[in-house]
């Protein structure tokens, strides 16, 4: 299980792939990986966006994420689990989160990815700051108070 925030950006299809050769797996030994890939919008709660910045509680964030995390593994009895998600600022079409679950069958690595995605936008120690930009082009802040959707 690796479980990362990060301010840096990151190729999600790379990730995965590097964490499926060197996690451990052994082929054959999974029938399914659920992948959920989360990118930022330009445009939210219908205004424009130029950027975000991501916030979240170091340590405490990893923390949680954790604690969540080894739930998972042991409720839907995944064989792995990475979880990739960035902070500080972000631009559009930068990927902000990879959720990744293995188990021998889809319907545990689907519902664990999704589970995860779930706690990601609800619970986690994540506060969001939008940069809006309007028609005129001037840009004003926001403090997004529910990062979900």
């Amino acid at each position: 299980m690796q479980i990362e925030i990060r301010q840096r950006q990151f190729d999600p299809w790379r990730e995965l792939d590097r964490y499926q050769n060197e996690s451990g797996l052994s082929p054959g030994s999974y029938g399914a990986c659920s992948a959920f890939v989360g990118t930022m919008r330009d445009f939210n709660q219908g205004e424009n966006i130029s950027e975000m910045v991501l916030e979240h509680y170091a340590g405490m964030t990893e923390k949680l994420l954790t604690d969540h995390a080894v739930a998972l593994v042991s409720r839907h009895g995944l064989l792995e689990l990475l979880i990739l998600h960035r902070v500080g600022r972000i631009l559009p079409n930068d990927s902000i989160v990879l959720v990744a679950a293995w188990s021998v069958h889809r319907r545990a690595a689907l519902d664990a990815c999704r589970e995860m995605m779930e706690h990601l936008k609800s619970q986690a120690t994540f506060w969001k700051k939008e940069t809006l930009v309007d028609s005129t082009g001037s840009a004003g802040q926001r403090w997004v108070d529910n990062i979900s959707g």
